[in-house]
This record gives structure tokens, C-alpha cells and sequence, in this order.
């Protein structure tokens, strides 16, 4: 089954993915996770309505009850899961993909991700006959939201006086956010929301939402500057990643949101552990270390954070894609949570956003991520290691290749997904050594 990805389920429509293979993807999952009630949501693509009644229709062929949430995000469908006590979870999105994908995130129990056996056995039984079972219902569930929002509002507290421009890439967001908005202003937040590109829109008349290209974000960085706000906030698709603006437009690295969040969470749970991943980690190490926390590396990808956050007890996870993860929401990854704490931030400090990173990025300068298309990723890595790892005073694999030289450290890894190897460079107060690193690296890498 060619939309099988080994975290989720993302394909081309009508050449990976339609009706007819969603509906026996989710038959399959109903019969290897055995749940007796699943949740259902969907991105406002223009295809997802129909792949999610055909995801609707293969699970109640296998006796489920269908709770329905309509147009939600990735975030309502994982507190909703463990909410109402589901056995598990299907959301039907492709987040950040071109218009003629589309895809589904599964979870089981509590919001829980599939193992590797459970999503290995989803994929292959997806392509037998999977005889019908009586029983199965669909039923109304988007009165959920309201707890969602009463959840949320619980973990961030009160917010503001603040103005902030919110991006919703005409993506899912937009109705979550309202309803948001109301549920914190009952709760004594004070948040002036500039929204932009804010009905969802499947065609998306103004892109594909995905802020994590810098071709995509000069509208969002225009829009703050012109609208006299706070921050910025931009959405992907499923709106389970944010991306930040401070309020000149510029953009913040993933790294430096990943410190701000340890801050703000060890503010709230001192001595905590937090999870992050191994790609940059200087600014993330020192906000720890000033909080009285500590750090726990995890390799990247949703399935690692989460399980070292199981394993830490650590109370925040993040990764520089984007990826925030909190323990006291189901340890999922949440795209409301994190600018509503940055937001908390800027309010009890009344520093600015740019306050608040101009020492991070002063201290800890970083190349942002670099790919490289290769023939054999593992032959690279280790053409890499061979050359410099004489000369480092501490190596790391934890996820690819991390060598730290003492000024400067990289990360070297392997894509997931495709033949790509990602780079990452990070320098003590010294951006012409990121600079001349990367060019080392780059010679290296390419010369092979």
C-alpha cells in the first residue's frame, strides 16, 4: 500500500489514496486495534469530506461507533480520543502537502501512537477482505470541542493584554481558534487576534499552509509589520504545528521556540525533564540549565519524543520542525498550546518577543537545516565521521551523526522519508564559524 509513510498515511489522490482505500485502511484498523469507538476528524481539503465518509463507512463495517468531530484539527482528534474514552483515533489530513494529497494520522487508545507491529499489521491487512460485522454508528461529536477548549485554556492560564496576528492559511484553524478566543476572554484573557487568511478553504487561494518554507512566510511577516502586533502566529494545514513571528515579522527558529517552551514550562514545573531532539540543542541546553531543568535527547520524529517523554516523566517535548508536545496533553503535539505559552511569556515578563530571543540568538547562532540529495545516505554519514570525528571532543548518535568540537557542533541525519541528508550547524557567539563550517560540510558532503 503505497500511502503507508512510517509515521502515518500521506499519498497522491487517485494514484495512493481514495474512497476505496481509505474505506479498507479503516476496516483494518478497527480490526487490529479491536476498538469498540474510534474518533473521526478531517482538514478542510476539498477531498477530505469524502475520504473521511469513506473512513467513516470502513469502520462501521467492522462494528465501530463512529464519534465524528467534522472540521477539526490533528489536536482536537487526539484530546478527543482520550476524552471520550475511544479506542483510537483517525484524522484525515496531509497537513502541509500540495492540494492533490491527502492522508490520515492513526492513534489508538488515550491518544496513544500505533506500535510498529499494530501500523505494520494496519498496512498488510488493508489489502485482504475483511468480512462486515453488525453494529456500527456514526454519531455527532463536535460538542467536544467545547472541553478541548476548556482543557487548553486550563494549561495556559491567563493571557494578555496582547495583539496578535493569526495566520490560519485558510487550513482548520480558524473555527478552533474562535471558539478558543471566547472560551480564554470568559477566563479573564485579554488577546486582540488580527486573523488573516482565516476561513478554511481547501483550495488555498493564498498556498499551501506550510510556514516552514521560507518562500511562505514573506505575507505572514508583511501582515505583522503592518498590523502594529505583539507576535505572529501561523498555522500549518492541520494546525498541529505553529511557527512564530516576533512583532518586526521576523521569524523565530524552531530551536528558539523549543528554549522559549522549556522556559515557560519550567516556570510552571520546576526541576522538570524536557525532550528535544539532537539537530540543534545549544539555546534549547541553556534555557534548561537557567530554568533548573534537564535536558533528555530523543531521536526526531513524533513516536521517539513521545516515548522518552513516557519513559522521563518529562513535561515538555519539542522538536526545531515545529513539534511541541506537552504531559499534560496526552503528551500529543498541540499548535494552540505553544503561542498561547509564548504569549504568557511576553504578558508576566513584558519583555518582547525579540527580548526574549536576542540573547538566544546572539549566543547560540545557528545555520538553519540544510538538504543534501544523495545516493546512500549511511555511506555519507560515514564518509563524515571518518573525516572530522578525530577531531571532536564528544559524538552523539542519537539520531545520525552529532559531533561537538567544543565552539561549534553539526548534526548530520538521514531523512525519514526521502534520500535526503539533513545538516544542521550551531556555533558558541560566532556566525562566520557556522558560516565556514557549512561550507566545510558542504564541500565534504558533496564532493562524494
Amino acid at each position: 500500500m503505497s500511502p503507508f509513510n512510517r509515521y502515518d498515511i500521506r499519498g497522491r489522490l487517485g494514484i495512493d489514496l481514495d474512497e476505496a482505500v481509505a474505506y479498507r485502511i479503516a476496516q483494518a484498523f478497527a480490526a487490529v486495534t479491536g476498538a469498540g469507538a474510534v474518533v473521526l476528524a478531517q482538514d478542510s481539503r476539498e477531498s477530505s469530506p469524502a475520504l473521511a465518509d469513506a473512513v467513516a463507512s470502513g469502520l462501521t463495517a467492522q462494528g465501530v461507533r463512529v464519534l465524528d468531530l467534522g472540521l477539526a484539527g490533528t489536536e482536537e482528534m487526539y484530546f478527543a480520543t482520550a476524552h471520550l474514552g475511544a479506542g483510537g483515533g483517525i484524522m484525515v489530513t496531509a497537513s502541509h502537502n500540495p492540494r492533490d494529497y491527502n492522508g490520515m494520522k492513526l492513534v489508538g487508545p488515550g491518544a496513544t501512537p500505533l506500535s510498529d507491529a499494530e501500523f505494520d499489521r494496519v498496512r498488510d491487512l488493508s489489502g485482504e477482505v475483511i468480512d462486515r460485522l453488525p453494529g456500527g454508528c456514526r454519531e455527532d461529536a463536535r460538542g467536544t470541542r467545547a472541553a478541548y477548549v476548556a482543557h487548553v485554556a486550563e494549561l495556559v492560564g491567563v493571557v494578555g493584554p496582547l495583539r496578535v496576528l493569526v495566520n490560519s492559511g485558510n487550513g482548520a484553524a480558524g473555527p478552533t481558534l474562535d471558539a478558543l478566543a471566547e472560551g480564554l476572554a470568559r477566563r479573564g484573557a485579554l488577546l486582540d487576534l488580527v486573523r488573516m487568511h482565516h476561513a478554511p478553504d481547501g483550495r488555498f487561494p493564498n498556498g499551501i499552509p506550510n510556514p516552514l518554507l521560507p518562500e511562505n512566510r514573506p505575507q505572514t511577516e508583511a501582515a505583522v509589520r503592518a498590523a502594529s502586533v505583539d507576535m505572529g502566529v501561523a498555522f500549518d494545514g492541520d494546525f498541529d504545528r505553529c511557527f512564530l513571528f516576533d512583532g518586526k515579522g521576523g521569524f523565530l527558529d524552531g530551536e528558539h521556540v523549543v528554549a522559549l517552551l522549556a522556559r515557560a514550562q519550567l516556570a510552571l514545573h520546576p526541576g522538570s525533564a524536557i525532550v528535544h531532539d539532537p539537530r540543534v540543542i545549544w539555546a534549547v541546553e541553556d534555557a534548561i540549565r537557567r530554568g533548573g531543568g534537564r535536558s533528555v535527547l530523543a531521536p526526531t520524529g513524533h513516536v521517539f519524543l513521545k516515548a522518552a517523554m513516557r519513559r522521563s516523566g518529562a513535561v515538555y517535548g519539542g522538536e526545531m520542525s515545529a513539534h511541541h508536545y506537552f504531559r499534560d496533553f496526552m503528551r500529543c503535539d498541540s499548535g494552540m498550546i505553544p503561542w498561547l505559552l509564548v504569549a504568557g511569556l511576553i504578558s508576566a515578563g513584558g519583555d518582547s518577543v525579540e527580548d526574549q530571543v536576542r540573547a538566544l540568538r546572539r549566543d547560540f547562532p545557528s545555520s538553519g537545516e540544510i538538504n543534501f540529495t544523495v545516493r546512500d545516505t549511511v555511506a555519507s554519514v560515514q564518509r563524515v565521521r571518518a573525516e572530522l570525528a578525530p577531531q571532536a571532543r564528544a559524538e552523539d548518535r542519537t539520531d545520525g551523526l552529532s559531533l561537538d568540537f567544543g565552539d561549534w557542533r553539526f548534526n548530520l541525519r538521514a531523512s525519514n522519508t526521502e534520500p535526503l541528508l539533513r545538516l544542521n550547524v550551531e556555533a558558541r557567539g560566532d556566525p562566520d564559524r557556522v558560516a565556514r563550517e557549512v561550507k566545510r560540510l558542504r564541500q565534504l558532503i558533496e564532493a562524494h
